[in-house]
C-alpha cells in the first residue's frame, strides 16, 4: 500500500476536513479527495462519511488511524530530526497572546534561543492561531482555546486567576455606596458578591481590551450571575495598557493576577472583590499531532511546562 495514501488519510482523519488536510500537506483538495477514494477502493471499505462541513471517520477509518498513525509519526521523526545532530539549528515558530507571551513564555524560552533553536514569535490567539498551527505557519501555540480537531494536541499549561481591580478613588466611591458596616473595598476587598455590591459596581465605568469586554463579561457571569451594565470608557488591545488606564483612574477592569500583582502590592490599584473561588482561565500548549517527536519542539514544550510550575 502506498505510504503517501496513508499519510494523506491520517492528515484527513486528524483534521476532520479534506480542505484543512490539503492545506497542511501542500496539496490541492481534489488531490486529497482522489487519494482517499483510491485508498478506499484498495481496502474495499469506506473510511469517511462526507458531511456538509468536513468529514467524520467511520469505525473502519478510526481503526486504521489507530494502527498506522504512530508508525507514520515515527517515520516522520526519522526524516525530520536530522541524524547528524543539526536539529538544534531548527527554528521554532511560536504564536501566543501578546501579554502572556511577553511576560511568561519568552522569559522561559529565551535562554534556549541560539543554544537549542532559533525562535520566531507571532502575536496571535484563538481560532486564528490554531488555524495557523494546522496550516503549518506555527509549530507551537500558547492560548486559552482548546482545539477540537484531532490534528492538534493540547496540554494544559497554567491556570490564570482573574481579578477585578480599580483605582483607589473608585474603590472609595464603591465603599461610600455600601450601607453595610463592613470596611470599604479600599481597605478590605469584599469576599461575597452581594446584590448591593453589584449595584454599586454598576456606577463604575469599564476598561477592556476588546469592544465586547470578554474578560469582564466572563467574570460577571461566573461571579455575579449576570452581565455588567456600565459602559466601556476605554477599549485598548493590550492588557498592560488596560492596567495603566485603570491605574490612572479610567474605571475598573478584569486582569490576570500575574499582570497586576505588583500594582496591587503598591496600592496603585485595588481588588474590588476577592471571591473564595476566583475565576480562572486555562492556558494550553498546542502542537500538531506527532510533532513533539522533533527535538527542538519537545525541548521548548518541556521547558514551558517546567517553568509554569514556578509561576
Amino acid at each position: 500500500m502506498d505510504l503517501a495514501l496513508l499519510r494523506t488519510f491520517v492528515a484527513v482523519h486528524r483534521a476532520g476536513s479534506f480542505t484543512r488536510a490539503a492545506q497542511l500537506l501542500g496539496l490541492s483538495q481534489p488531490a486529497v479527495t482522489g487519494q482517499i477514494r483510491s485508498l478506499e477502493r484498495q481496502l474495499g471499505r469506506q473510511l469517511f462519511l462526507r458531511l456538509p462541513r468536513g468529514v467524520a471517520a467511520t469505525t473502519v477509518g478510526d481503526e486504521l488511524a489507530h494502527k498506522v498513525a504512530p508508525h507514520l509519526d515515527a517515520l516522520r521523526e526519522i526524516a525530520e530530526s536530522e541524524l547528524d545532530g543539526a536539529a538544534q539549528d531548527r527554528t521554532l515558530h511560536l504564536a501566543g497572546p501578546t501579554e502572556f507571551t511577553a511576560l511568561r513564555v519568552l522569559p522561559a524560552l529565551a535562554p534556549l534561543a541560539g543554544e537549542s533553536f532559533a525562535l520566531r514569535v507571532a502575536h496571535s490567539c484563538g481560532d486564528e492561531a490554531l488555524a495557523g498551527l494546522a496550516e503549518g505557519r506555527h509549530d507551537l501555540v500558547v492560548g486559552t482555546t482548546r482545539p477540537r480537531a484531532r490534528l492538534l494536541h493540547a496540554t494544559p499549561l497554567w491556570d490564570e486567576e482573574q481579578v477585578l481591580v480599580t483605582a483607589p478613588r473608585w474603590a472609595e466611591h464603591i465603599g461610600a455606596l455600601l450601607t453595610t458596616p463592613a470596611p470599604t473595598p479600599l481597605r478590605a476587598p469584599a469576599s461575597e458578591p452581594t446584590a448591593e455590591l453589584v449595584e454599586a459596581l454598576d456606577s463604575v465605568p469599564l476598561v477592556g481590551y476588546e469592544e465586547d469586554l470578554p474578560l469582564l463579561v466572563g467574570y460577571w457571569a461566573e461571579v455575579f450571575g449576570g452581565k455588567p451594565v456600565a459602559d466601556a470608557t476605554v477599549v485598548v488591545p493590550d492588557l498592560r495598557a488596560v492596567l495603566e488606564c485603570v491605574r490612572s483612574g479610567a474605571g475598573m477592569a478584569v486582569l490576570p493576577r500575574y499582570l497586576c500583582a505588583a500594582a496591587i502590592a503598591a496600592g496603585e490599584v485595588v481588588p474590588v472583590l476577592e471571591p473564595r473561588i476566583p475565576p480562572l482561565r486555562t492556558y494550553y500548549l498546542v502542537v500538531r499531532a506527532g510533532t513533539l517527536a522533533l527535538p527542538h519542539l519537545a525541548r521548548a514544550h518541556e521547558r514551558l511546562l517546567n517553568a509554569a510550575a514556578e509561576w
